[in-house]
């Protein structure tokens, strides 16, 4: 009996050694599951701000860079259909008043008179292609200028 007391106090002690072992084991491997667990939440947030810090500095500036671009593309197309319909006008403008001139130095009584309206003629065009010079300029600054707006970021559609 007394051999079946130790063996059951050395069982009990085994026993007892046994789950002191493996509750010293759980709380090492729950120690080291939240270790991992806040290491991964970590990373997950420094990605998260990453991600956030990459979509702020480098994505937004160019989506608005990008539609600036595609802005200022349209106003140059705008601009130079302007441009190139108004030279259209003045060119017409232009032949009319030759034709007019011709049809008049055609009616003349003599030399003297065509001289007159063949002056009066090129001094008028003189007039009109520094006029015309100066509005196609005019236009060619200000589309310019309106091209450019939406790069430089004043530009609100």
């Amino acid at each position: 009996m007394a051999d079946d007391n130790i063996a059951n106090a050395a069982a009990d002690e085994s026993k007892k050694n046994a789950d002191f072992a493996a509750n010293q084991a759980k709380a090492g491997a729950d120690r080291a599951a939240n270790a991992a667990k806040s290491g991964t939440d970590a990373l997950r947030d420094g990605a998260q701000k990453a991600q956030g810090a990459f979509q702020e500095r480098v994505v937004e500036p160019a989506k608005r860079a990008g539609e600036a671009m595609r802005e200022s593309g349209q106003k140059l197309a705008e601009g130079g259909s302007t441009i190139g319909t108004r030279m259209i006008d003045q060119a017409e403008q232009n032949a009319r008043e030759a034709f007019a001139a011709m049809r008049e130095a055609a009616q003349a009584k003599d030399i003297s008179q065509v001289m007159k309206i063949q002056g009066d003629y090129l001094r008028e065009q003189g007039t009109r292609s520094m006029a015309q010079a100066r509005e196609i300029g005019d236009l060619i600054m200000q589309f310019g200028r309106d091209a450019v707006a939406p790069l430089r970021g004043g530009g609100n559609g």
